[in-house]
């Protein structure tokens, strides 16, 4: 069985790898039209993204994610797998989404942030969640969300926050351990990524 399937138009650097056999019975990734990926990224069999899928250097994309349609995962982020993400979406330099995590469509998560699936590292047997970032939201730099919180659509998660609870659709999460706001008014409005 073929180990992945592109779709027209796509161009794949030489030294990166896209249908990465991680166990010999899964099925082939499978890029969509236009795609883009760049050296040193490692996307697994198992992978399905839509078109105009772009990495950056050195990406990671595991097994079982599938991604919609004008995806970027920028240069060193890893996708841990298992993890669904929409259309529209711009993961920057050095994200990492865990396994079980949910991206919505329109979305940004900026440069280095951190999205958590194990409540309890290495200290108890529990299932891992990642989080759940609905439609429109925007997560700044070097914000960290804990597992199984809830980012609402259209909320806006400030740089350098901590957030261990849910955050409110329309809403600002700001500092350490992040308090709720109401959005600005500067920073209402829909995300333009497409």
């Amino acid at each position: 069985m073929a180990r992945h399937r592109l779709g027209d138009d796509c161009h794949v650097d030489e030294g990166a790898t896209v249908g990465y056999e991680h166990d010999p019975d899964a099925e082939p990734a499978v890029l969509g039209d236009r795609a883009t990926v760049r050296a040193g990224t490692i996307v697994y069999t198992g992978v399905e993204a839509g078109d105009d899928f772009t990495t950056g250097h050195n990406a990671l994309v595991r097994e079982d994610t599938t991604l919609g349609d004008d995806v970027v995962v920028g240069t060193d982020t890893v996708i841990d797998g298992a993890t669904t993400v929409g259309s529209d979406v711009s993961l920057q330099t050095g994200v990492y989404v865990p396994t079980n995590t949910t991206i919505g469509s329109n979305v940004f998560v900026g440069p280095k942030a951190t999205l958590t699936n194990d409540p309890y590292p290495v200290r108890r047997d529990v299932d891992l969640e990642g989080p759940t970032i609905e439609n429109g939201a925007s997560v700044g730099a070097n914000a960290t969300l804990l597992p199984g919180v809830t980012v609402g659509e259209g909320a806006f998660v400030a740089a350098g926050a901590v957030v261990t609870e849910d955050v409110p659709p329309e809403t600002l999460a700001v500092g350490t351990p992040a308090e709720y706001r109401d959005l600005p008014a500067d920073l209402a409005g829909v995300n333009t990524l497409a």
